[in-house]
């Protein structure tokens, strides 16, 4: 069936998400890679950044009425946008697309979920490379399959929980209060 179901609409607003940090990934890798050595004064700047798109967003997500919309395709390209500038370090992924996602009008558990639905394709992607590039530290290192087995199961598990418990804070919490910590 052709027909898009809001499931099948779901993942496809996620893969229009990752275009721009697949250009990223992909043509500026290197370049990205060489801002990580220009030092703490970098970090810095971008902590700041984050603590002012975070103070923002709140005060704008304020401001709706009615709470907001779901996710459009405008609005994944955009905050797909923001995720790919947040390679940079210091810059928050995460409270970049989230506050990104709040000025453009979407609903905070939306976006929430959407933000964090997101990471997971860039991620794995990266891994996939590393495994495929032979760049594994346990192909090398001799650690033992189990080992890492067992590694992969907890990390994977507490990001499980860590990401449920991050959109439930988002839903209720106050962003200036991350922008403090920023």
């Amino acid at each position: 069936n052709a027909k898009m179901n809001p499931q099948k609409e779901y993942v496809f607003k996620i893969c229009i998400s990752m275009i721009p940090i697949f250009v990223v990934g992909v043509f500026f890798k290197e370049h990205v890679e060489g801002v990580f050595g220009s030092g703490l004064m970098v970090v810095g700047f971008m902590l700041l950044l984050t603590a002012l798109l975070l103070t923002l967003s709140e005060r704008l997500s304020a401001r709706q009425q009615g709470g907001g919309h779901g996710v459009s395709y405008k609005d994944a390209f955009i905050i797909g946008l923001t995720q790919a500038l947040a390679v940079l370090p210091g810059l928050s992924r995460s409270g970049t697309t989230i506050s990104t996602g709040l000025m453009l009008g979407v609903k905070r558990e939306d976006v929430a979920q959407f933000s964090f639905l997101m990471v997971l394709v860039p991620i794995l992607g990266e891994a996939f490379l590393e495994v495929v590039g032979g760049d594994l530290a346990g192909a090398e290192s001799g650690i033992p399959a189990l080992s890492l087995a067992v590694g992969f199961i907890s990390a994977f598990l507490s990001g499980l929980f860590a990401c449920t418990l991050m959109i439930n804070i988002v839903k209720r919490a106050k962003l200036w209060l991350f922008a403090v910590y920023c």
